[in-house]
């Protein structure tokens, strides 16, 4: 039986009259927009923390536009994602003195949620790598105390926090991943796997999903052609955008030059017994002309047919085996 539960991550550009535009430019770019995910198939939805007021105003709540998602092919929103990409005084994941603030931030988007059935609460634990370095094990324990406090608080709503790593972020090296979920309480925090963000980094998302199978609620499937070998992640204000000689880091399943193997993921995956959401991720599919539209298209030509034969093998190995 092919795998249901597909999620999309609201990470979309589309054009508009006044240039370039996320979707919640206007209603009527909003529900285009979904009802063009309706018709490829996926069945989740994820989306950013500092959309929601602006979903609010185009459906009048939150809770009024997963009625709209349902009534359009969709079960429910899936994943609420949540960051401080820059340090500031006031919100900085490695300063103690900020993380009152930070836990109040993630109370009130709790809050925007409250009887929806989210799943996960999805977090970058760390600001960029250039503004907390030196990286010492003292500010990764203070980052985990951090989402050890909010992990405990969002559980209590029944969504799990869940993190996600940026090639980027402070905390990026296997060492120092795994020396983070060493400081953090496994009950309230738990591991979100982008199979790209991990691959720049140097790291295999694969064995870190091996790893890490009992607390991974989600992917974020995307590929990547280029392994940072020349610390592009200590680019500022952005290494996604500035990185010299590297013009594009993310690109769709299925394009030629990936390093991710999907297959094998999905192999393994379906033989540990995740059930959970995968969901696609499209990060700046724009540039060089690139349209949103065309990588969704791709990445779910991709899912019917590439992997849905692994998952076929996957079952039919397990099958065999019993």
């Amino acid at each position: 039986m092919a795998w249901t539960k597909w999620s999309y991550m609201d990470h979309w550009v589309t054009e508009t009259p006044q240039g370039p535009q996320p979707p919640s430019f206007n209603r009527a770019y909003m529900d285009r927009y979904i009802k063009q995910l309706s018709a490829l198939g996926f069945k989740g939805f994820d989306t950013f923390f500092f959309y929601l007021p602006m979903i609010e105003g185009m459906y009048g709540s939150v809770k009024a536009f997963e009625h709209f998602l349902q009534d359009n092919g969709f079960e429910k929103i899936t994943g609420i994602f949540s960051a401080y990409p820059y340090a500031t005084k006031y919100t900085a994941p490695h300063v103690p003195e900020t993380h009152d603030r930070i836990v109040a931030d993630c109370m009130a988007t709790v809050r925007a949620v409250e009887g929806l059935s989210v799943e996960n609460f999805i977090v970058m634990p760390s600001t960029t790598y250039f503004q907390v370095e030196p990286v010492t094990d003292e500010k990764i324990k203070i980052m985990a105390d951090l989402w050890n406090r909010v992990g405990q608080m969002t559980l209590e709503h029944g969504m799990r926090t869940t993190c996600h790593f940026e090639f980027w972020g402070a905390i990026r090296t296997r060492e120092q991943l795994d020396l983070f979920f060493r400081y953090t309480d496994p009950r309230y925090v738990y591991f979100f796997c982008d199979t790209a963000q991990h691959t720049i980094a140097g790291v295999d998302p694969l064995q870190m999903f091996r790893d890490y199978r009992d607390r991974c609620t989600g992917f974020h499937f995307k590929d990547t052609h280029t392994v940072d070998e020349h610390e592009a992640y200590r680019t500022p204000p952005d290494p996604e955008l500035m990185a010299p000689n590297v013009t594009r880091w993310f690109y769709e399943m299925g394009t030629e030059g990936g390093l991710v193997d999907f297959p094998a993921l999905m192999r393994e995956i379906v033989t540990s017994g995740y059930d959970g959401w995968l969901t696609v991720e499209h990060d700046k599919a724009e540039l060089g002309g690139g349209s949103y539209a065309e990588a969704t298209c791709v990445a779910k030509w991709y899912i019917d047919n590439v992997l849905a034969e692994a998952q076929a093998e996957a079952e039919a190995q397990l099958e065999a085996g019993r």
